[in-house]
């Protein structure tokens, strides 16, 4: 069965800025923290940590990509049944640093769904947010390429525009913000204005102290997501 993700939600990732133990260090404490904190946190995990992580955290592991093959031939592809056997509850795809055409989100996606495996897609500009919104995945990042790991978080108009472009076309469609998040603050007036979920990679890697950061940064989802239900002060 899909994994069901309540909103808000945060999401861990760490591309090869970290590896080995750094990886299940940063897993742990931010699985510690989500349920510290009441929220459900997806983690994109390099392919050889997916296993560990998911047989010892409850986050919902995700892995960084796959290629749409079935079993036989095709060495050196990543198999959507071996993602799923490993513990992979989901997959993301169309990164900026793997980016894919329409057509390779689209058969990526029928792949996930075959596998009850979460479809996190992501998209550069406001028109490509809605063409992929039209393939109906279950998550979608939109996050310009050109602020990716600067520190420059997207601003509020483009984080309005693009949950309301997802919105319009399939309103179950989750949507996080993740571009250039690099503090708890940003975090926060990102679920505060609208998303319904944040993501961080190299703001939490690099950080001086990453695992005091992701406790942080989810701690603020929490807040916000309260503030936003009472109409609080931003």
């Amino acid at each position: 069965m899909k994994a069901k993700i309540r909103t808000p939600f945060f999401e861990v990732g760490v591309k090869n800025y970290i590896y080995g133990e750094d990886v299940f260090r940063l897993a742990k404490a931010a699985d510690e923290a989500g349920k510290k904190y009441d929220i459900d946190v997806l983690f994109t995990a390099p392919y050889v940590d997916i296993r560990r992580i998911a047989e010892n955290t409850d986050l919902i592991v995700i892995a960084p990509y796959m290629d749409t093959l079935r079993p036989g031939r095709g060495a050196a592809e990543v198999m959507p049944e071996a993602v799923a056997a490993a513990g992979a509850r989901g997959v993301v795809m169309n990164h900026c640093e793997r980016p894919m055409s329409l057509s390779q989100v689209r058969e990526t996606i029928e792949r996930a769904n075959e596998l009850d495996l979460l479809s996190f897609a992501c998209a550069d500009s406001i028109a490509e947010t809605k063409a992929i919104a039209l393939l109906h995945p279950d998550i979608i990042n939109p996050e310009p390429t050109e602020l990716i790991g600067t520190g420059t978080a997207s601003d509020l108009s483009y984080v309005q525009a693009s949950i309301e472009a997802v919105k319009g076309i399939y309103p179950d469609i989750l949507v996080e913000q993740a571009a250039g998040i690099t503090s708890a603050e940003q975090v926060y007036r990102n679920i505060y204005v609208g998303a319904e979920g944040v993501g961080s990679a190299s703001g939490i890697v690099n950080a001086k102290d990453p695992l005091k950061m992701v406790d942080d940064m989810i701690r603020n989802v929490r807040m916000a997501w309260e503030d936003r239900q009472k109409g609080g002060k931003q």
